[in-house]
Formats: C-alpha cells, structure tokens, sequence
C-alpha cells in the first residue's frame, strides 16, 4: 500500500544550522501519527517544511507516493495537505462564517455551498453562531473553527500543530475526540503535534519521538507509551 504520506531523509531549518537533520516519518492512510519530543526538538519545523512553509535543504516530502518537496504553499494545499497551526490562528475582526470561506478559496464555487453546509451539519455550534465576530468564541471553540476551516480544503493529510495548546482538560479531550472521529469516519491522515504526549498516544496508531532535530525512536503508539525510560528522558509523563 502507498504511505499516504511519507518524509525522507529531511534536512532544514532557518539558519545555517539545520533544525531537521535527516528525519523520516511513514504515515500509512487513515492514521493518525503523533510526533513527539520536547520545545524545540523540531515538531513544529516537520508540519512548516511538509507545508511548504520552509524550504527543505535536503530530502523528499511524497504524497501518495507523488513527489511535493518543491512545491509552494498553495500548491501543497491543493494537493491535499492542511496545516493547522499552533496558536487557535483565527482571523478574530470576521464572523466565523467568513473565517470558514477561506477554507473555501481553493474549492471549485460548485462545491463551495454543499461543503460550508456540510461542516455546519459536522460542527452544529459553527452554525448556530455563523454570524458571529470569532472574536467572541472560546479557546476551544476557536480551536474547531481553525480544524472546520482546515477541513474545508478537502484534505486528505491533516497537519495539527499542538491542538490541546491553553485549553481545559475537558475541551482537550473533546478536541482529540473529534481528531480520532476524522481517522475513523472520514479515513483521513493526521500528523499530530503535542506535547501532551500521554494524551496524544492514547488516540495514535503510531508514534515517534523528536530530540535536537533526530528521530530517537519511533514504534506503535502503545509501545512507545509503554517505555518507562522513553517517558522519563523524553516525554515527561
């Protein structure tokens, strides 16, 4: 079966030393992989190359088997990539609705009405409050919006970048609830950033684990969180 996305060898960073230094990740279709490791192990330079946002200086990023290393932002978009940044990145000046249609711009106008009424059917309280200022949701409802948008490009990997960032531990596990619902009914691909790695574990298949830039181990979710010493050295739980 073709990896729906798999990373090669990759090497980047930001200035002359790399941040990435030669990391690999297999995703197989309708998984979910947690990437793991401690601020500044890299996590987030993985989602921002695979994205587009950074250049690679070496190695291959492949969707479906189809080379996308070089190509921009938009590109990657269009191909079935969405990247969901830390940080609940709504625009907060425009009404939830409007947020949502950005998620639109890429879709054919055809398809634009059938799929905003199809998120608000998947996300209800989207709908009740579409003429709302995002400005006035909270943390986790804000954190929904910014994955409906994303989902919205039609992806079929989704990059989320630390999604329990400042949230209660109740809307935590709402929020991991509705990233295991997209693996299970939607067959989607998560690479999932977080550094609760306790949490992030018990909803992954598979998982792997970031120090200085190096992959230092990689296993199935249950393996990795079972490690006593992988817990202790690298992931604080």
């Amino acid at each position: 079966m073709t990896e729906a996305l798999a990373v090669r060898d990759l090497v980047a960073g930001y200035s002359a030393a790399p941040v990435l230094d030669g990391v690999s990740v297999a995703a197989a279709p309708g998984t979910i992989t947690a990437v793991l490791g401690a601020n500044g192990a890299g996590k987030t330079t993985l989602l921002r190359t695979i994205s587009g946002l950074v250049r690679p200086r070496a190695g291959q990023v492949l969707l479906a088997g189809a080379a996308i290393t070089a190509r921009s932002p938009e590109d990657i978009t269009r191909a079935g990539i969405a990247h969901v940044p830390e940080g609940q990145g709504v625009i907060t000046e425009l009404t939830i609705e409007e947020n949502l249609r950005v998620g639109l711009l890429l879709r054919d106008r055809g398809q634009r009405a059938a799929a905003l009424a199809g998120t608000y059917e998947r996300f209800p309280v989207l709908g009740e409050r579409r003429r709302r200022l995002a400005a006035t949701l909270s943390g986790g409802e804000r954190q929904i919006l910014v994955i409906a948008r994303a989902l919205l490009t039609a992806p079929r990997v989704l990059l989320l970048d630390e999604p329990s960032l400042g949230l209660a531990p109740k809307i935590v596990a709402q929020v991991m609830d509705l990233v295991r619902q997209l693996r299970d009914d939607a067959g989607l691909t998560v690479l999932l950033v977080e550094q609760n790695a306790r949490i992030a574990l018990a909803i992954a298949d598979q998982g792997l684990v970031l120090n200085l830039g190096k992959v230092v181990a990689r296993a199935d979710a249950a393996t990795l969180a079972a490690d006593e010493g992988l817990r202790r050295h690298y992931l604080g739980f």
